[in-house]
């Protein structure tokens, strides 16, 4: 069965499997130095890449607020996720800064661009693969012995795409109990 990409357009759909379609996608590496593996791959290879990049985005990221409707597939649209480059000057040093917040019918274009960006890593390399040599910390093979840091390991999100969904929420982690704190 063919993959069928629905986009989630603001309205919190039950079915929808990405946050960006291949127009999208097409647009946000017009602007990219390094698309070749997004230009080289098939329309069916790059719906599927950026179905599992949103896969990817939802399941290593919890964002700030909440979900618009309670039954719909992905965590975007939010309500009360508060929109930091909308701050307002506080009128004193001693109130906290009000945000402006998210309009709770849209997707960030920065979760747009994350998924774009996303899925064009997982083109080159599957990131959610067990890293070479997991539970081992040296390997001989004929003679040569390889040696692996048990700590230096990839993370399944890219660094760009991290960086572009930080200011909407923070990365989940197994290592870490702590959540970011926001005031609103």
């Amino acid at each position: 069965m063919a993959l069928i990409l629905i986009k989630e357009d603001g309205t919190g759909k039950v079915d929808a499997n990405a946050y960006a379609d291949l127009t999208d996608a097409n647009a946000y590496f017009d602007g990219h130095l390094y698309a070749t593996a997004w230009t080289a791959a098939t329309d069916a290879q790059k719906s599927a890449a950026l179905v599992m990049a949103s896969r990817l985005v939802d399941a290593e990221f919890q964002f700030n607020g909440t979900r618009t409707n309670a039954v719909q597939a992905l965590q975007w649209p939010r309500a009360m996720c508060p929109e930091p480059d909308n701050v307002h000057v506080p009128i004193s040093v001693l109130l906290p800064i009000p945000y402006d917040y998210v309009q709770y019918d849209t997707v960030p274009k920065a979760v747009i661009q994350a998924t774009c960006e996303m899925a064009r890593e997982l083109l080159i390399a599957d990131r959610t693969v067990a890293p070479a040599g997991e539970g081992m910390s040296y390997q001989n093979i004929g003679g040569n012995q390889t040696g692996y840091d048990k700590t230096d390991k990839r993370p399944v999100l890219s660094q760009v795409a991290q960086v572009m969904l930080a200011k909407y929420g923070s990365q989940i982690s197994a290592k870490s109990g702590s959540v970011r704190l926001m005031r609103t």
